[in-house]
């Protein structure tokens, strides 16, 4: 199939995690002879998680006079930002219109599968005549996929923590688990850290909101019992991916970051983007029942409820309820594995994505 010439517009919404997303499938498609121009509105999180960007990605600032280059074959809008009027009356006009993309966010609900690939026939607007495909990435064989770059199951067998850590000025005690904490804001987490601290623990705290919510529970010497903790510097994705490579255990907030505590393979919690209605309570349930019903080893018990609990921050001065105890560890471990092992045989998003359009075009 020969290469195609793809537009990404991304607007960012909180800082890592809508730019991660486009960032990743940018950067894989490039990584396959594809010709990609990112249409940011927000450039800082790209120059801290790519700053050195990819061969074949250009990036260019999101402005209202952004034109449709000819040649174009893909555009995609990440999670329904809508490209300049001028852009998509461009297209309109195109005596061949690139093949438009609505990439959705991340979900295992039902409808969001049902709505996979779906047309929506654009009846007014600048884009009038044109269709654009709802695109959902998810866990099932009939979504839109999880990125997967080629090498990461190889790269991933062969990485030693122990070796990496000294690389980003970190020494993990002969005793000691690692524990990841990417999370946003939540009441509860000095409780957690004191929960923690009853085993020897090394917690890592990548630049975030959970690195001043550490600093206030932990005092100047960020330790406690027998957790001690290290705030980081930024890190680019792939430094990141291997920050999770290292862990025992993660806390992950948003959904770029939930794919690669996938594909790391250990135990994680997932905090969903917060959100004031609820929302992100039904896509926790649906995420975890899918996962029960899909995978040949369950998640054992407990990994429900210390979800829950990482997903339902109370409101403002309300009490917040005890962190549940983790989970039996081997089993957790093992579940993970199961789940990702079986994951990683089904085709990624950037080789469906490129079927998909290749049939539409």
């Amino acid at each position: 199939m020969p290469w195609m010439r793809w537009d990404v517009f991304c607007r960012v919404i909180d800082n890592l995690g809508d730019a991660g997303v486009c960032w990743r499938l940018a950067a894989d498609l490039a990584s396959r002879g594809e010709q990609v121009r990112v249409i940011i509105d927000d450039i800082t999180p790209l120059q801290r998680m790519a700053p050195h960007g990819a061969i074949g990605v250009t990036v260019l600032p999101w402005h209202d006079d952004v034109a449709l280059e000819p040649g174009t074959d893909v555009t995609i809008e990440a999670f329904g930002c809508d490209p300049p009027a001028r852009y998509a009356a461009q297209m309109a006009r195109a005596d061949q219109p690139p093949c438009w993309i609505n990439l959705e966010y991340l979900s295992a609900e039902p409808a969001a599968v049902r709505s996979h690939g779906l047309p929506s026939p654009q009846l007014a607007g600048p884009g009038r005549g044109l269709t654009k495909w709802f695109y959902f990435p998810g866990f099932a064989d009939d979504s839109g996929g999880l990125v997967r770059e080629p090498q990461v199951p190889t790269q991933r067998q062969a990485f030693a923590r122990d070796g990496w850590l000294p690389t980003i000025g970190q020494q993990r005690r002969p005793t000691e688990r690692v524990v990841v904490l990417f999370s946003y804001a939540h009441p509860g987490i000095a409780a957690w850290l004191r929960a923690l601290a009853a085993t020897p623990t090394l917690l890592l705290v990548p630049q975030g909101p959970a690195q001043s919510a550490v600093r206030q529970a932990l005092g100047p010497t960020l330790t406690h019992a027998a957790l001690r903790a290290e705030l980081l510097d930024w890190l680019p994705q792939t430094q990141f991916d291997r920050l999770l490579w290292c862990a025992d255990l993660s806390v992950v907030r948003g959904e770029d970051s939930v794919v690669r505590a996938l594909w790391a393979g250990a135990p994680f919690v997932w905090q969903l983007y917060p959100q004031h209605d609820g929302a992100q309570q039904p896509k926790l349930q649906a995420f975890l029942s899918h996962w029960r019903a899909a995978s040949a080893i369950a998640p054992p018990n407990g990994v429900d409820a210390l979800m829950a609990w990482w997903n339902d921050a109370p409101d403002a001065g309300a009490d917040v309820a005890a962190p549940p105890p983790l989970p039996a560890w081997a089993p957790w471990h093992q579940a993970v594995g199961a789940w990702r092992e079986q994951l990683a045989r089904q085709s990624d998003l950037t080789t469906r994505l490129i079927r998909f359009v290749a049939a539409k075009r």
